[in-house]
């Protein structure tokens, strides 16, 4: 069986508040560790009204301690927001805390716009990504003679590294050291092919891992009833709309109507950033799940989906877990 695991972003519900949206993802998480996902990730977002997850590392933290067997991580970290003993520092300490149950995914995105990057002292273009990254598994990794600076807590830890990707720069990247990869195809999935083409084809064996250890991010939408999975999704697709059209928000409540009104090209271009998806019963995402992973062939499979209520969102997740261990 492929292990599933999830994607939150703790999405701050229209009507809602981010207490709102931290509470459930702790509730969510307790949950999926008894559905049987192997790990639960979360990822780090600034700036943005409908997204409660910036302060990753402390959400990780706080739902670790919730839950007792599932792996807790990054989904990702966006390396150039930090510097690198920094990471490497949080990311020890949760791995102290919770031996064996943190994963560090690491992207090279700003995880906000212009503005939001000026606040964060952000200088770095992620032309120094690469070099981050090995020194934040440096400072993870065992001492080495006449190192000077430690990571306390850190060092020793080996927290597993992932690299994040949406292009071919994080393949490339991750194939060249040796690391498993994730790609964001649950939003940007134009060049998943050609990614994950390159990550097996390039893949180096390294101490870290012997053969590649490929992720495929997949939006879920999981009901009772299609008609229902689909109305649930509406609200994924409006929040995904005003992003695009420079107006984030709170995660909308589901409207069968959103789309009338709406230039069909800006549709058109939100259903295709979303297109990698399973969306209705447990039968029909059980066939949709096998067919993503008859195509691309995932080592693991990350699943994601916003949905407004939590008690929808709990079922669409206990009915996907339900779709992915019938593979």
């Amino acid at each position: 069986m492929i292990p599933y695991n999830i994607l939150d972003l703790s999405p701050i519900p229209e009507g809602g508040s981010a207490t709102d949206a931290l509470r459930n993802s702790l509730d969510l998480a307790q949950h999926a560790e008894t559905l049987g996902y192997s790990r639960f990730w979360v990822a780090e977002h600034h700036n943005i009204p409908g997204i409660a997850s910036s302060a990753t590392a402390v959400l990780i933290g706080q739902i670790a301690a919730a839950t007792s067997r599932i792996r807790v991580g990054s989904g990702g970290i966006m390396l150039p927001n930090h510097a690198p003993l920094v990471v490497a520092e949080a990311f020890g300490t949760l791995a102290t805390l919770f031996p064996d149950r943190i994963d560090l995914g690491l992207g090279r995105a700003p995880g906000g716009d212009g503005i939001t990057m000026q606040a964060l002292r952000r200088t770095d273009d992620g032309s120094n990504f690469p070099r981050d990254v090995v020194e934040v598994m440096g400072f993870l990794g065992d001492p080495q003679p006449g190192q000077q600076v430690h990571a306390v807590p850190g060092v020793g830890t080996h927290v597993p590294v992932w690299i994040l990707g949406s292009s071919l720069f994080g393949a490339q990247l991750a194939a060249q050291m040796g690391l498993p990869y994730a790609f964001a195809s649950h939003f940007a999935p134009a060049a998943l092919e050609d990614a994950a083409f390159v990550y097996r084809r390039d893949f180096q064996p390294s101490a870290m891992l012997e053969a590649p250890k490929f992720m495929l991010a997949v939006n879920v939408f999981a009901a009772d009833s299609e008609e229902e999975a689909k109305f649930l999704r509406t609200s994924a697709q409006q929040a995904f709309l005003n992003l695009r059209m420079g107006r984030p928000g709170p995660l909308p409540r589901p409207r069968a109507d959103f789309a009338d009104g709406v230039n069909p090209r800006w549709l058109a271009g939100v259903n295709e950033a979303l297109s990698i998806k399973a969306v209705g019963t447990v039968d029909q995402l059980r066939d949709q799940l096998a067919a993503l992973v008859a195509r691309h062939g995932p080592d693991e499979v990350i699943l994601t989906g916003n949905i407004h209520d939590i008690a929808a969102r709990k079922h669409s997740f206990a009915l996907a877990a339900e779709a992915m261990r019938g593979l």
